[in-house]
């Protein structure tokens, strides 16, 4: 079963979404504050974080890039910025998705198992040849590819 974080402050929203979550078949965590993510993502090892921006203690935007240097966990933000420059600052900042509040319920569990479906691999330990970004050479089956 995977694990999904669901780091939202608003404590209903976060209790709507654990519900969906767990009724497609996956086990869900909340915290609402950002100072409690990243200790929690390294001794829990979530399979997805689904991620407020606007967060007491610390920030989405923070805490993604912090992942980021030690993970490639999916991350799904979502937030009540709705401008095009935040959803762009939140897909540079290293999210895999992004949506606006109001959001549909049953959509966010879609975009979980559509991200979810994708295979990963830690990057960090990706082995060569293996098509994982590793330093500045890609391999495929075979084939690699060095950035000059």
């Amino acid at each position: 079963m995977s694990k999904i974080l669901i780091v939202e402050d608003e404590p209903k929203l976060a209790s709507l979404v654990a519900d969906y979550l767990k009724a497609a078949g996956y086990e869900a965590h909340c915290i609402e504050n950002g100072l409690e993510v990243i200790s929690w993502v390294k001794s829990n090892q979530p399979d997805l974080i689904v991620l407020d921006l606007m967060l007491p203690g610390r920030g989405g935007l923070e805490i993604c890039k912090e992942l980021r240097t030690f993970s490639d966990l999916p991350v799904i933000m979502v937030t009540a910025r709705v401008e095009e420059v935040d959803r762009l600052i939140g897909l540079e900042a290293g999210a895999d998705d992004y949506l606006c509040k109001p959001f549909s319920v049953r959509e966010l569990v879609a975009r979980v198992k559509a991200l979810l479906r994708r295979p990963r691999a830690n990057c960090r330990n990706a082995p060569a040849g293996s098509g994982h970004r590793r330093g500045k050479s890609q391999g495929f089956t075979g084939w690699t590819r060095r950035s000059t």
